[in-house]
């Protein structure tokens, strides 16, 4: 049931206005109409207190007009924003559309398409950006045929690294998570990044993986992740880390001091013997008994 003034109402209150005023006049002219000077100083009271009600009714109507007005700005800011939803809605589903595209010019696309709306929308930029960890979490095959889409990758990539170095203030999302379970990365310059908490357990990182001074203020998971390449994670620093049964088939270097507050766990993690290595405070490595080219790491 609708709670606003009806119709009837304000006729009703008109009236019963009118005929109040009519009456208060009759009363006024037998009893005070004639020339007795204390009538006239009772009638001075009463024209007194009549303006004081009229200035009081002029006060409640010019409170309903900004009861009115408010309401009136009310419903066009709800309007305006329904509007903009429906816009970023139709531009993220078409956005989409083309991360699906079949082509891969019509894929960059896409990802610049998110990338802008991420930026001019901050309250959907983790939605952009989960959608942007989902493609590449997608299943991948690097091949002479998939160059491009290899190039396509390479543009998320960077869209996320460049966007997560509070460095650049007018570009940086902050308070981001990132879930890249089972990943297949290459060359992830990930350095001077901020995010909130990271999943790359499972990942595959080739060439090079750059975590080099970035930091995570939640928890970051690496759990059985493969390094093929190069891992730089000098300075990476984290409320508590795990690398479980992780893989290092390259150079591997944590840095000589690490980084305040860090707590890394490294259970079951191996290396090959014939790359350099340098490992976080508490933990080294030993050959394998079964395999003496891999490397065990252990706590020291």
């Amino acid at each position: 049931m609708s709670r606003a003034l009806s119709s009837r109402t304000i006729v009703v209150w008109s009236v019963g206005l009118v005929v109040a005023a009519a009456v208060a006049v009759t009363l006024l002219w037998a009893f005070v109409g004639g020339d007795d000077p204390a009538d006239e100083r009772r009638l001075d009271a009463i024209r007194t207190a009549s303006s004081l009600v009229i200035g009081a009714g002029g006060a409640a109507a010019l409170l309903l007009a900004a009861r009115r007005q408010r309401y009136v700005e009310l419903d066009l800011e709800q309007k305006e924003h329904d509007a903009d939803e429906r816009r970023v809605t139709e531009l993220y589903g078409k956005a989409a559309d083309q991360l699906g595209s079949d082509k891969a010019p019509v894929r960059l696309a896409g990802v610049y398409a998110l990338e802008r709306l991420a930026q001019g929308q901050p309250a959907h930029r983790q939605t952009v950006v989960n959608l942007l960890c989902a493609y590449l979490r997608m299943p991948y095959e690097p091949s002479e045929e998939t160059r491009q889409e290899r190039e396509v990758r390479g543009t998320v990539q960077n869209v996320l690294e460049t966007h997560l170095q509070p460095a650049a203030p007018g570009r940086f999302w902050p308070d981001i998570d990132l879930n890249l379970t089972g990943a297949w990365l290459s060359f992830f310059w990930f350095r001077n990044c901020l995010v909130r908490q990271g999943d790359f357990r499972g990942a595959v990182f080739h060439e090079i993986v750059a975590f080099r001074d970035s930091r995570f203020t939640g928890r970051a998971y690496f759990g059985g992740a493969r390094f093929a390449g190069t891992a730089d994670l000098r300075q990476i620093s984290f409320e508590r880390a795990t690398f479980r049964d992780a893989r290092f088939e390259g150079e591997v270097d944590f840095g000589e001091e690490p980084a305040t507050g860090r707590q890394a766990d490294l259970t079951g993690v191996t290396a090959v013997a014939s790359a350099t290595r340098r490992w976080p405070a508490g933990w080294a490595d030993e050959p394998d008994e079964d395999v003496p080219e891999v490397l065990r790491v252990v706590r020291s």
